[in-house]
C-alpha cells in the first residue's frame, strides 16, 4: 500500500519550503520517522519523516521545487522490502534525477557541479548520492575522498565543514586533479575561463531582503570603542578549569559580552527596544540574538532573558546553537522574537566591521578579533590585548549620545568584569 508523504507544518506563518535535498533515493529502504528529505525555509532547514517503515516509490517532486505545506513530494510502499544488493541500488535513483543528467555537458548549471564524478569515479555511487549539493561541490573543489571522511552532521553526514577539515588535513598533499599531468595545461594553453550560476538558497534570499530592507527603512549609524581585555582574559584563564569542572561547558568570551551587553540595555533601554508602525515598543527583558554561521547561510537562534541567565546557563546555550546549526536542525521557534543582536566577526578573524541590525531590532553589537598593540596606560606605552567593538543603531529611535553611553558601558563592564557582579 503506497503512503502519501506531506509537507509537515513548518512554523508560524511560513506556508512553503524548498527541497534543498532528498536523502532517500526511490528503491531505498526508510524506517518510521527516518528523515527522507531536507525542506528550506526562510530561516532553517526542516527534515520530513517517513511515517511509515517501507520502500521509498517516488519522488512527486525534485530538488529545488517549492513545496507548499501539505503537498505530496513522495510516496512509500508501506512494508515493502528493498532490493538486496548495495550495488543494484545505485540505478534505482535514475528516474528521479533524469532531468539533471540530460544536462551533464552544461559546465554551468550548478546541479551538474554537485552530482559529476571526480576522475572517473561512478556519479552513481551510494556515497556521492547521500551528500548534499554543497558537500558535493566541496569534495570537487578539495579533491577529497568523501568515504575517508567522517562525518559530523545529523546521523554522522558528511557537512561542508568537514570536508573542508580534511582537506586542511592534507596539508600539501596533491589533489587528484594535480597528480593527473594531461589535464593541467589545457587550461592554461586554451585561455579557458568558467562560470558557474548558482540559484541563491530560500534562505539566502530572505537574507539578503532582510539585510536590504534593514539599510533602506532604518538610519543606520555605528559608533566605535575598543576594549582591553585584559581582565577579561585573566578571570578566564584563573577559573576556566573550574567552570568546566562544575558547568561541563567552557568559559568563552560570549558570556562575558552578552552580560555586559545586558547592563548597557537596562541603561540605555531605547536599544532594547524596536519601532512599530508610529510607536515604540520597549522591553522589560533582554533576549539575545546571537549570529551563527551555518552551512546555509547566517542563522540568529535567540538566548531568551539573557538577563536573568548566569554565565554558565548563556554558554551552554550558545554551545548548544552553534552545534545545532552545523547540523540544520534549528527550529523556527530558536529564531523568532531577539531584542538585540550579538555577532562575532572576530572568529573569522575580522578586525572592525560595521553590522546591520537584525529587524526589528533598534541595535547590534559587533566584536571582532583581539590583538596585540600599545596603549597608553598611566603614561607608560604597554603591550595590552585590544578589540574593537561596533554598535551599530537605527538613529531614527537612539540617539548619539545614547547609542555611545551604551557602547561605553559595554566597554567597561569587561574591562572591570566585577561590575557585572555589583550591577554597574
Amino acid at each position: 500500500m503506497a503512503t502519501e508523504i506531506k509537507v509537515p507544518q513548518l512554523g508560524e506563518s511560513v506556508t512553503e519550503g524548498t527541497i534543498a535535498e532528498w536523502l532517500k533515493q526511490p528503491g531505498d529502504a526508510v524506517e518510521v520517522d527516518e528523515p527522507i528529505a531536507s525542506l528550506e525555509t526562510d530561516k532553517v532547514s526542516v527534515e520530513v519523516p517517513s511515517p511509515v517503515a517501507g520502500v521509498l516509490a517516488e519522488h512527486v517532486a525534485n530538488e529545488g521545487d517549492t513545496v507548499e505545506v501539505g503537498a505530496v513530494i513522495a510516496t512509500v510502499d508501506e512494508g515493502a522490502e528493498a532490493k538486496s544488493g548495495g550495488g543494484d541500488s545505485a540505478p534505482a535513483p535514475s528516474p528521479s534525477p533524469a532531468p539533471k543528467e540530460g544536462k551533464s555537458d552544461d559546465a554551468a548549471k550548478p546541479e551538474n557541479a554537485g552530482q559529476q564524478a571526480p576522475s572517473g569515479e561512478s556519479p552513481a555511487s551510494d556515497d556521492t548520492q547521500a551528500l548534499s549539493p554543497s558537500v558535493r561541490r566541496a569534495v570537487l573543489e578539495h579533491g577529497v575522498d568523501p568515504s575517508t571522511i567522517k562525518g559530523t552532521g545529523k546521523d554522522g553526514r558528511l557537512t561542508k565543514e568537514d570536508v573542508i577539515a580534511a582537506a586542511k588535513a592534507k596539508g600539501d598533499t596533491p589533489s587528484p586533479s594535480q597528480s593527473t599531468p594531461a589535464p593541467s595545461p589545457t587550461p592554461s594553453a586554451s585561455g579557458e575561463r568558467k562560470e558557474e550560476r548558482v540559484k541563491m538558497t530560500r534562505m539566502r534570499q530572505t537574507i539578503a531582503k532582510r539585510l536590504k530592507g534593514a539599510q533602506e527603512n532604518a538610519a543606520l549609524l555605528t559608533t566605535f570603542n575598543d576594549c582591553d581585555m585584559t581582565a577579561v582574559m585573566e578571570a578566564r584563564e584563573k577559573y576556566k578549569d573550574l567552570f568546566a569542572k562544575k558547568h561541563d561547558i567552557k568559559l568563552g568570551f560570549m558570556g562575558f559580552f552578552a552580560k555586559a551587553a545586558c547592563l548597557a540595555l537596562k541603561d540605555v533601554p531605547s536599544a532594547n527596544a524596536y519601532i512599530e508602525g508610529d510607536e515604540i515598543v520597549y522591553h522589560d527583558f533582554v533576549d539575545i540574538s546571537v549570529a551563527v554561521s551555518a552551512p546555509n547561510g547566517l542563522v540568529v537562534p535567540v538566548i531568551r532573558d539573557a538577563d536573568k541567565k548566569g554565565f554558565a546557563r548563556i554558554e551552554k546555550d550558545i554551545a548548544d546553537f552553534g552545534s545545532r546549526a552545523r547540523e540544520g536542525t534549528l527550529t523556527m521557534e530558536d529564531m523568532k522574537g531577539g531584542t538585540f543582536t550579538i555577532s562575532n566577526g572576530g572568529v573569522f578573524g575580522s578586525l572592525m566591521s560595521t553590522p546591520i541590525i537584525n529587524p526589528p531590532q533598534s541595535a547590534v553589537l559587533g566584536l571582532h578579533r583581539i590583538e596585540d598593540r600599545p596603549v597608553a596606560i598611566d603614561g607608560k606605552v604597554e603591550i595590552r590585548p585590544m578589540m574593537y567593538i561596533a554598535l551599530s543603531y537605527d538613529h531614527r529611535l537612539i540617539d548619539g549620545r545614547e547609542a555611545v553611553t551604551a557602547l561605553k558601558i559595554i566597554k567597561e563592564a569587561i574591562e572591570d568584569p566585577t561590575r557585572m557582579l555589583i550591577d554597574l
